[in-house]
């Protein structure tokens, strides 16, 4: 099986890369390397451009016929940064998956996963959610990850095409194997926050502490990058026996931003200070899943812990700068 993946050059993307290449399904990958990173893509299938590129896409299926499925991970996804630039987020997230479905269709293409984002959820009094909890998306990033599901499922409703939205929790850890992980030296969520702390000896600042959960911070399901990974390469080989467009992929267990700093001090070799501060923009109290849809219908559970996912994050950022010239 051959499979292309946008985005392939950055976080998800490059791990689903080599999740797939572990399986014995070759990624072709096209990524505009706007955030992602070029190192990302030795030895692999590389195109750089962008999903908009008409003429591209089309290159790419004709030089690569044999494609069987595409895996849209191409996005920008930094919360504060949607909510100081819609316009930019829209038009790279919406518009332009908009023009990239139309070259899917124009060239045959009748498979799609589409990475998602749990942030779309109106979550439970208890943060939990499921696929079928009500939709109320808080920040532009949010909105376009739900603009996009709804404008996928009206494409597929009239044309032929299958779109399998997976709608991910909250990514932790790196490849176990260190060939990728995160790309930014300065990463806007909770664990690289504490990483960059860890690296610098300042203090971690807890940013929202009035949230309700049962300590005050935010609330997040932290899957490991792997596992994520690990579910892609199933719906991959299961897609066509899928009756659903929309699964979650989360561990089931909530975790507080001050439970994750816990867990942080017992795995690294010396703890960090914490403080607190105001929320960010965008930010929201956070859900967890309690659906059991990918295990079901993907036989996949993660299987990490989160402690695994902070190690392997920590000897990711010890490697980084080494790995990313």
């Amino acid at each position: 099986m051959r499979v292309l993946i946008t985005g392939g050059a950055g976080y998800i993307g490059s791990t689903v890369a080599s999740a797939c290449l572990d399986a014995g399904i070759e990624p072709v990958i096209l990524d505009s390397l706007v955030t992602g990173r070029r190192e990302f893509t030795e030895g692999r299938v590389f195109y750089e451009g962008d999903i908009s590129d008409g003429p591209l896409i089309d290159k790419i299926f004709t030089e690569y016929p044999d494609i069987e499925a595409v895996v849209h991970c191409a996005a920008l996804i930094v919360v504060p940064d949607s909510v100081a630039d819609p316009i930019g987020y829209y038009r790279a997230n919406v518009a332009k998956s908009l023009e990239f479905a139309d070259h899917l269709l124009r060239n045959g293409r009748t498979r799609m996963i589409f990475s998602s984002s749990a942030s779309i959820y109106r979550a439970g009094d208890d943060h939990t959610v499921t696929e079928d909890s009500p939709l109320d998306p808080q920040s532009p990033y949010a909105r376009t990850k739900a603009v996009c599901e709804a404008m996928f499922a009206d494409i597929a409703a009239s044309r032929p095409i299958k779109i399998l939205s997976l709608r991910y929790f909250n990514p932790v850890g790196a490849d176990p194997g260190m060939r990728t992980g995160l790309q930014l030296r300065r990463p806007s969520h909770a664990l690289g926050k504490m990483i960059e702390a860890y690296e610098e000896g300042v203090p971690f600042r807890i940013t929202g502490t009035g949230y309700p959960t049962r300590d005050g911070t935010g609330i997040r399901d932290y899957v490991h990058v792997w596992d994520l990974a690990a579910a892609h390469v199933a719906a991959l080989r299961r897609f066509d026996a899928l009756e659903t467009d929309v699964i979650n992929l989360g561990t089931g267990a909530g975790t507080t931003v001050r439970e994750l700093a816990e867990a942080f001090n017992r795995v690294a070799d010396r703890p960090i200070e914490l403080v607190e501060a105001p929320a960010r923009p965008g930010d929201t109290a956070g859900a967890y899943t309690r659906s059991d849809r990918a295990h079901r219908l993907l036989g996949w559970r993660a299987r990490f812990s989160l402690e695994d996912g902070i190690r392997h994050s920590l000897e990711w950022a010890r490697l980084r700068d080494t790995r990313l010239s």
